[in-house]
């Protein structure tokens, strides 16, 4: 049980459990665009386990199987830019969760920090992100990810 003087204790119970994804869209702030990240059905989870640590797990929902094992080179590139994954620590403040990186999908992003704005909308939880770097084509977005209890 977490502590009675963490103020953040209430929200950090709200937050543990598993979340499927429901969608993940990008936002360019130069001209408001708005699109799918990884499609319009994006297949993925995010677990916040009781001890502190998060995982994430996203793949587009129209990944296109490789002919042969193992996959070619193209068909390798493919199925790394349909994906997104990490794992690592999480800390819950006020308004917002930092996932600190262990490991990631991209290894820029090992030992990391990434903040995720969070507020809840009825059962869902949705995400907004402050402005950053695209990791798969460098422009800069911001981005909103809502999920649903699994």
């Amino acid at each position: 049980m977490l502590s009675q003087g963490n103020p953040h204790a209430a929200l950090r119970e709200r937050v543990v459990g598993s979340w499927r994804m429901l969608s993940w869209t990008r936002r360019l702030p130069a001209s408001g665009t708005r699109t799918d990240v990884l499609g319009a059905h994006p297949f993925g989870y995010i677990n916040y386990a009781p001890d502190g640590r998060v995982m994430v797990f996203v793949l587009r929902s129209d990944r296109v199987r490789p002919a042969h094992s193992p996959p070619s080179p193209a068909e390798k590139l493919a199925l790394f830019d349909s994906m997104f994954a990490y794992v690592g620590r999480y800390e819950v403040l006020d308004d917002r969760v930092v996932h600190t990186l262990d490991g990631s999908w991209n290894e820029l992003w090992t030992g990391t920090q990434q903040t995720r704005l969070l507020h809840f909308e009825g059962s869902r939880l949705i995400y907004d992100t402050p402005e950053t770097v695209d990791p798969m084509d460098g422009q800069l977005c911001t981005y909103q990810v809502i999920f649903e209890r699994a």
